[in-house]
C-alpha cells in the first residue's frame, strides 16, 4: 500500500461527500488508503496529485465512486424483512385483490432487489394467485454495479446457505459449472425474473427524488445509512418517507435507526417500520 498525506486522505473525504455523501472519518484512513490504490491502478496513472486534481475538475467521477463506494450483500440478507414481506404484506394484500408498489434504495449488485421478488413470487405460489401484480423500482449511484444487477450473474459455492429452505433456487436461476473455481458454480438470473425489477441510477443525496408522494408500499433501504452523517440520514429518511403510503413499511438494516421519524411509525420489531401518518 503506498502511503498518502494527510492532505490526499481529506481531498479524498470531500470528494466523497461531494459525489456520493458518505462521510469518511478519521477512522477509515486505511480504507481511503486501500481504495486510492484500487483507484491508481484501475486508471493506470500512480501520479495521486494529478489523479485528484482531474477527479475535481469532474473526470473519472463513475469510476471514483465505484471504487469508494462498499457493495458488500448476499442474497437473503437479514431474511427476516423477506419473511415479513412474504406472510404480512403480500398475504394482506393477495387477500384484499390489491397491486404492491415497492422501492429498493440501495441495489448494490443486485442480490436484494432479486431475493424481492423470488419472495413475491413465492407469495404468489402459496397463494395460487397468477394474477397477483407488483412492481419493484431499484436504484443505486455506483453504474458498474447496475451493470452487474441487470446481467443478473453471480458466484455461487455449493456449501453457500444464501437461499432459505422456503425458496427453490433452480426456479429462478440458471446454472453453470465456474471454470476458475471447480466445484461451484455461477448462476444467473433467469429472464422471466430480471425483467420484474426495473433498474437505475439514483444519489440518494439528491435534493429532489423521481418519485410521486406516497407511491410506495413498501421501502428497502437497509445498511445504506450507516455510511452517512446522523443529519444527512434524516434528509434522506423523510425523502424517502414522503414516498411511502400511510399503512406503507419501511425497512432499515439492523444498526440503522428511523430518527425523528419515531412518532409518525408503528415498530414491528427486527427494524420493520409502519407508516402511520405523513412527517410534519
Amino acid at each position: 500500500m503506498m502511503m498518502y498525506s494527510k492532505q490526499h486522505l481529506e481531498r479524498v473525504r470531500k470528494l466523497a461527500y461531494k459525489h456520493i455523501g458518505i462521510t469518511l472519518g478519521p477512522n477509515k484512513d486505511a480504507m481511503i488508503s486501500n481504495r486510492l490504490d484500487k483507484l491508481r491502478d484501475t486508471l493506470n496513472n500512480n501520479n495521486v496529485e494529478e489523479l485528484l486534481n482531474s477527479i475535481e475538475q469532474g473526470e473519472y467521477i463513475d469510476t471514483f465512486v465505484a471504487t469508494l463506494t462498499t457493495n458488500k450483500t448476499n442474497f437473503f440478507r437479514e431474511s427476516y424483512h423477506f419473511d415479513d414481506l412474504r406472510d404480512r404484506i403480500a398475504s394482506h394484500v393477495q387477500n384484499n385483490n390489491e397491486s404492491l408498489s415497492i422501492y429498493c434504495a440501495a441495489a448494490s449488485t443486485g442480490e436484494e432487489p432479486y431475493s424481492i421478488i423470488m419472495t413475491l413470487e413465492h407469495a404468489k405460489e402459496l397463494h395460487d394467485n397468477p394474477m397477483f401484480k407488483y412492481s419493484l423500482l431499484a436504484s443505486d449511484i455506483d453504474t458498474s454495479v447496475l451493470a452487474t444487477c441487470k446481467k443478473g450473474i453471480y458466484e455461487w459455492e455449493k456449501s453457500a446457505m444464501d437461499f432459505p429452505s422456503w425458496v427453490t433456487p433452480e426456479k429462478y436461476f440458471k446454472r453453470r459449472e465456474n471454470t476458475s473455481r471447480p466445484g461451484d458454480y455461477l448462476i444467473k438470473v433467469k429472464d422471466s425474473l430480471r425483467k420484474k425489477v426495473e433498474f437505475g441510477k439514483m444519489n440518494l443525496m439528491s435534493a429532489k427524488y423521481p418519485f410521486r408522494e406516497a407511491q410506495f408500499d413498501v421501502v428497502f433501504c437497509r445498511n445504506v445509512l450507516i455510511y452517512f452523517n446522523q443529519e444527512d440520514q434524516l434528509s434522506i429518511l423523510k425523502k424517502l418517507f414522503s414516498t411511502l403510503k400511510i399503512g406503507g413499511t419501511l425497512y432499515l438494516g439492523h444498526a440503522e435507526s428511523p430518527l425523528e421519524l419515531v412518532p409518525y411509525i408503528e415498530r414491528l420489531g427486527h427494524n420493520i417500520f409502519v407508516k402511520t401518518k405523513h412527517y410534519l
